[in-house]
């Protein structure tokens, strides 16, 4: 049992560095792709900047890193992570083709968030003279952060399954317990063990999420 839980409480960890790790990287990566896609749309669509041929470039690009299967880009990218971090399996290796494979969800998330921001504001600060950084720093950012919020809580949740899949070809974590232990040995309690505590971690980011969001739309 000991051996187990030891087991359990180190893939919960490498599971949670994980997400956690490429959460941030695919939110540095993903959310000025996000603004551009936003802010070089349409004037219809609450463009700012509008740039139709630039626009149509970059989503289409998106797009197209959006419809990979994460199991091939991880492979595609195992160079990438072996040139970067030094070798292509475990949890730091991981984090790359997480973060690379969650930026174009975290952009579509925060142009969808931008785009539910009343074009009323935007008008009125350009009306009182702001510039186009301010719009988007002063108003844009933080008239859509409620939005915004449960987008991040998404991708976070997207990044727990995507890890758990990544076990899969050694990545670590509570899919790779799963697999190698729970699967490959035939023993289902630590398949049990660690579909149980994946489904608690998406159950407590949801809630911290929700509450989060909740808080910064009451005070809006």
């Amino acid at each position: 049992m000991s051996t187990m839980m030891n087991l359990v409480l180190e893939a919960t960890w490498q599971t949670a560095v994980m997400v956690f790790l490429s959460t941030i990287f695919s939110m540095l990566l993903g959310f000025p792709i996000g603004v551009l896609l936003h802010v070089t749309g349409s004037e219809e669509s609450g463009g700012i900047i509008p740039h139709p041929v630039f626009c149509s470039v970059l989503s289409r690009i998106v797009n197209v890193l959006r419809s990979f299967p994460f199991l091939i880009l991880m492979i595609v990218l195992m160079p990438l992570s072996r040139l970067i971090i030094g070798t292509s399996i475990g949890t730091m290796a991981t984090v790359i083709p997480l973060s690379i494979a969650a930026a174009p969800f975290v952009a579509r998330v925060i142009e969808s968030s931008l785009k539910e921001v009343d074009p009323g504001v935007v008008q009125a600060a350009k009306a009182m003279g702001s510039t186009n950084w301010q719009i988007i720093a002063k108003v844009l950012i933080p008239e859509a952060l409620p939005s915004l919020a449960s987008g991040v809580t998404l991708t976070i949740i997207n990044l727990i399954g995507y890890s758990a899949m990544a076990g899969a070809i050694g990545g670590g974590g509570l899919g790779d317990l799963a697999i190698r232990y729970g699967y490959q040995r035939f023993r289902p309690s630590y398949m049990v063990a660690a579909v149980v505590i994946i489904i608690v971690m998406v159950e407590l980011i949801q809630f911290i999420g929700d509450r989060i969001s909740s808080h910064l739309m009451s005070k809006r």
